[in-house]
């Protein structure tokens, strides 16, 4: 698994604390037992074949298995949740959720990785995390998604802005203004090119974020107006720091999902956790007191 992650055995042998004559004989040995290659060598570099990527999930099971076995035991450890989220939903909607699994599973680890949503499917692709929570549509052809939550696209801006007061907001008026937007390959940006490109056309971009809480903060200086999620939103418009603008643009919904890995054998803290988030579903959905009705984005 190290070395399928790092692509040579020395990077391998620094994960897993060995010497690099030693992670390469086990590789060896193993490819011995069974019978086959497991990985091409190629510029000094070992990816894997056609029998490592067949081999990958199994191994990737195993070993959460003996963790689960040694953990079984001691009372003092449970197996870790490994999680890998979108930047909406992980600054947004994961750490309350984990906080209250956390009540119930006080001895389980918690490693949650934040990144766009491209950034989460290669993480749960290459068995790096457990789950993964993208924005974005899912294509790839190892990964199972389930849909999850569904979210709303608002525009937003200062409530200093020219705009913050106007009732209904012309086509034209939106196509003139800057636009802070998060940057290229994260869920957020996707939705909200399609959006804006199918009824406003052309229009400028001023800003590209890496981060929902950059883009607020930009925003709220009155430099230009943001899309973003409802959800990313909540907080910001509930202490006025932002205001939503009534475009009259038709609103756009979008699906949250889970992703795993199809071949993956998840752990019984994995489906507690999977379990919580479907019957948190109904709670974590539920608009914000004193947002907008639909479409009003």
């Amino acid at each position: 698994m190290a070395t399928a992650r790092a692509g040579s055995t020395r990077a391998a042998a620094e994960r897993v604390a060995r010497s690099q004559s030693a992670a390469s004989a086990s590789i060896a040995e193993l490819e011995s037992a069974l019978g086959v290659l497991l990985f091409d060598r190629v510029r000094q570099r070992l990816q894997l074949n056609e029998n490592g990527r067949v081999l990958l999930p199994k191994a990737a099971s195993l070993l959460d298995q003996a963790a689960e076995l040694e953990h079984l035991f001691t009372g003092a450890h449970a197996a870790a949740l490994r999680v890998a989220a979108s930047l909406t939903i992980g600054e947004v909607l994961l750490p309350g959720l984990v906080a209250r699994w956390k009540e119930s599973h006080p001895n389980s680890p918690v490693q949650i990785a934040v990144g766009n949503s491209s950034e989460v499917v290669e993480a749960v692709a290459a068995f790096e995390v457990d789950v993964g929570f993208i924005e974005g549509p899912l294509s790839h052809p190892d990964l199972r998604l389930h849909p999850w939550l569904t979210d709303e696209m608002i525009v937003v801006a200062a409530p200093s802005h020219e705009l913050a007061s106007v009732r209904r907001i012309a086509a034209d008026r939106l196509r003139a203004c800057r636009w802070v937007l998060r940057e290229p390959g994260s869920g957020t940006r996707e939705a909200a090119d399609r959006w804006l490109l199918e009824h406003l056309g052309e229009f400028g971009v001023g800003f590209e974020v890496g981060s929902t809480e950059a883009l607020k903060r930009v925003v709220a200086t009155g430099a230009g107006v943001g899309c973003l999620s409802r959800h990313a939103a909540a907080e910001a418009l509930r202490s006025g720091a932002l205001v939503e603008l009534r475009t009259g643009l038709p609103a756009l919904r979008r699906q949250l999902a889970i992703v795993v890995h199809k071949d993956k054998q998840l752990g019984r803290g994995t489906e507690d956790f999977l379990r919580h988030c479907a019957l948190a579903r109904h709670v974590a959905a539920a608009p914000p007191r004193g947002a907008g009705g639909p479409g009003t984005g």
